[in-house]
């Protein structure tokens, strides 16, 4: 006899935002499967990789009420400042640029957000996904989906069924889930690549994060903790980069051996840092965005990459999907203190109308700036240091941009 597991929420994907999501909800004692078609990755003792993961403010509350912030075994990093500017690749950076300092937004003790580093948040849901009780993991686990006017059922490889009022879609930009509800997608091809790894520095970040604008299109250093493990005799110093280049250039990049790449990386970084060497593994993806028409469909409610994507350039993307988690948790919770349908119509409409506009927002938002910085037309670059001056000569507007970044109400 099959086994049937009743539960109120079940989520596809146990990623950063699904995992996330499934532990918010538990701890808050709601019943949820947790599904996903591969195995979890162990990472019981990682080797250092090198990819780290910016957190904003808002979305630390999301993972501390989750119960995973006080878990994570590498203890986040601050971003204290960021700075902004625009420039050539060798050269020193325009003497027009923005700077952000945390005691401008409005609160001196709270950073702008964290730099977390990819294992330990993996590691901290693979440690709070068992001794949740209501929450129920089934990984790797193959699913047919039925969703009607009446619940879903998700009939697993092993035999398992499980009901649910509702069901999340949070497997990534290829989400069946989505073509399943014959949802549609725009998609905007940028044909860069993104290259992702770490330095080790020789002077210390100050909790820095820059983001520096090159024609091939931005760079950016984010400040990490010092690192046990990240060469022989741990590194007090470490930053990620973030590098994005034109694809037909990147796999030179990607090429190189650790002492040219390191090179390669200070000229578009700068001096500030001191000596600089490669630490960890190097990675590549694609650079597109993607955002669905719609977010919800009959008894279901698509999140973080199964939504949207953007282009990096902002350092948002998982952010908007751990908002995304926010709104959902928040409607979930209040749906069953009330005693009403988790996957009922007006849970489903208000979710839509509360996290469409928002993304909305910051995928017309990172495009337009992908599009004003990725070019060494002189105009444009006169006219986009004018405005990176202005912004930051003008407290209201800089406030706005600042507690934007932080993930928080921008009254």
């Amino acid at each position: 006899m099959n086994e049937i597991v009743s539960v109120r929420v079940c989520i596809m994907g146990a990623g950063p935002v699904g995992g996330s999501l499934a532990c918010r909800l538990a701890s808050a004692g709601v019943s949820v499967a947790l599904v996903d078609q591969a195995a979890l990755p162990p990472m019981e003792h990682p080797a250092f990789d090198g990819r780290a993961y910016a957190i904003a403010a808002g979305s630390q509350a999301f993972l501390k009420d989750a119960g995973l912030w006080d878990v994570l075994d590498v203890k986040p990093n601050p971003i204290r400042d960021i700075r902004v500017s625009d420039g050539h690749i060798g050269r020193k950076a325009s003497r027009l640029h923005l700077h952000f300092a945390g005691h401008e937004a409005g609160d001196e003790s709270r950073p702008f957000g964290w730099m977390v580093e990819a294992r330990s948040l993996r590691k901290a849901l693979n440690a709070r996904f068992p001794v949740l009780d209501n929450l129920h993991l089934f990984a790797p686990a193959k699913a047919v989906v039925e969703r009607t006017g009446e619940g879903v059922m998700v009939r697993l490889d092993s035999g398992t069924i499980i009901r649910s009022e509702l069901v999340i879609g949070a497997e990534g930009r290829n989400s069946p889930l989505r073509e399943q509800a014959g949802i549609q997608v725009t998609r905007i091809p940028y044909h860069q690549t993104a290259i992702v790894c770490a330095i080790a520095h020789e002077r210390p970040h100050h909790g820095l994060a820059l983001e520096h604008f090159l024609p091939a299109g931005p760079f950016a250093a984010l400040p990490m903790g010092p690192s046990a493990d990240a060469e022989p005799g741990g590194a007090p110093n470490v930053s990620a980069l973030v590098w994005t280049e034109r694809a037909e250039n990147a796999g030179a990049f990607m090429a190189l051996d650790d002492g040219r790449f390191a090179r390669e990386a200070r000229r578009r970084l700068g001096s500030h840092l001191g000596a600089v060497r490669l630490v960890g593994r190097r990675w590549s993806y694609p650079v597109s965005a993607m955002i669905a028409h719609r977010y919800v469909d009959k008894r279901l409610a698509l999140a973080g990459d199964a939504a949207h994507g953007i282009h990096p350039i902002a350092g948002q993307g998982l952010n908007l999907g751990f908002r995304d988690g926010i709104a959902l948790a928040e409607l979930v919770i209040d749906a069953v203190a009330a005693g009403r349908d988790v996957g009922g119509e007006a849970v489903l409409r208000r979710y839509q109308r509360v996290r469409q506009a928002d993304n909305l927002l910051m995928f017309a938002v990172t495009d337009g700036l992908d599009r004003l910085f990725s070019t060494d037309r002189r105009l444009v670059r006169a006219v986009r240091d004018v405005g990176i001056n202005g912004v930051n000569q003008f407290g209201p507007v800089k406030r706005l941009f600042m507690r934007r970044a932080m993930g928080v109400s921008a009254s």
